[in-house]
């Protein structure tokens, strides 16, 4: 099988995913070129990662043989390029989101929704931890699951999580929420580890949805994606179990309860010359998830954002939905209502969109 090539709009930092994902897994994956519009940048980035850099995605397109392009910019530039991509008939898999306010969104899906062929690189639901748990809430272990306590990613992202372990599609919420502030020891960030010990303020976003029979609870700090002492939380409760970080507990019959951990089953300890990677996830003696990207040396982000990428060639070449732009813009939007609750300290009751109809 011969590698998915693949271009990318923007030469930012989340641009590089993938292109680590993409030097990792060479047999897998290859970046045909990337659109860097700013010169000093652009050859900047064509000397570190060694491929064709372009001043516009009109240059890409004519130079470059590709499945699909990957769109890595600004929320306030995506939908453009989704048009330009559009209009030239290449698939796009589009950052999340993929645009910035309601307004934007329906415009965006009004024009091109359902019509061009566009997915979403929302990477959280196929981190393996993720995945794993997701696996199990599907599985009917837990029974019918009705509550998804969500702490592991800001905004959409934590809202996806919450709606898949929900199994909640476009169905409407009421949406209550608040923000506070608390002191914090300043950990590591984008640029690497603190320069020096500093307290600042870190930010607390909390808000509860009501899917009617369902419901969710969002609970995520910006800290808690690079420091060293905010850890991420995740419970999952149906009918018949529950799901505590890595602790699964569900019922056999009334009777028969079974308590076991999700084990992370990592090659190349002790005397295994594998090289270290992630292997499996194992709950119990069943497989809860597997590595699809093995012997890969990736974290587990660039591990979701590999998924992403291989399902993208899937579907540019006729496969299944994995993450739509009718997904992608849902979850943006509750997550502008929440942010809307938390800023008026009231009750927000979502209303079905365009993209839901």
């Amino acid at each position: 099988m011969s590698a998915v090539r693949f271009g990318i709009v923007g030469g930012g930092w989340r641009s590089e995913f993938f292109m680590r994902i993409a030097a990792a897994l060479p047999e897998r994956f290859e970046v045909a070129g990337v659109v860097v519009r700013s010169g000093d940048k652009a050859e900047a980035f064509r000397r570190k990662w060694g491929v064709p850099v372009f001043g516009s995605t009109r240059e890409m397109l004519a130079a470059i043989d590709a499945a699909f392009v990957v769109v890595s910019v600004p929320r306030r530039i995506a939908p453009d390029v989704l048009h330009e991509l559009a209009a030239a008939g290449m698939p796009a898999l589009c950052e999340t989101p993929p645009a910035e306010t309601l307004e934007d969104l329906t415009r965006l899906y009004r024009s091109i929704g359902g019509k061009a062929r566009i997915q979403v690189a929302e990477q959280y639901p196929y981190q393996p931890n993720h995945a794993a748990r997701l696996a199990i809430a599907s599985s009917g272990k837990l029974g019918r699951v009705t509550l998804a306590e969500v702490s592991a990613a800001h905004d959409y992202h934590g809202i996806v999580l919450m709606r898949r372990f929900l199994g909640i599609g476009f169905e409407n919420a009421a949406i209550r929420g608040l923000s506070f502030k608390s002191p914090i020891t300043e950990g590591p960030g984008r640029e690497g580890d603190p320069a020096g010990h500093r307290i600042v303020e870190s930010e607390q976003t909390i808000a509860f949805f009501d899917f009617g029979d369902r419901r969710g609870l969002y609970d995520f700090t910006g800290d808690q994606y690079f420091s060293w002492i905010r850890s991420p939380r995740l419970l999952v409760r149906g009918e018949a179990g529950e799901i505590n970080n890595f602790e699964v507990r569900y019922l056999r019959d009334y009777r028969s309860p079974v308590e076991t951990q999700l084990r992370r089953v990592h090659a190349g300890q002790d005397g295994n010359l594998e090289g270290f990677h992630l292997k499996a996830i194992l709950c119990g003696d069943e497989y809860a998830y597997r590595n699809d990207f093995a012997p890969g040396r990736l974290a587990d982000d660039e591990i979701a954002i590999a998924d992403c990428l291989a399902r993208m060639a899937s579907y540019a070449a006729g496969g299944p939905d994995f993450y739509s732009l009718a997904e992608a813009c849902q979850d943006h939007y509750l997550g502008l209502l929440m942010q809307q609750a938390v800023q008026s300290g009231e009750r927000v009751v979502s209303q079905t969109q365009i993209w839901a109809e």
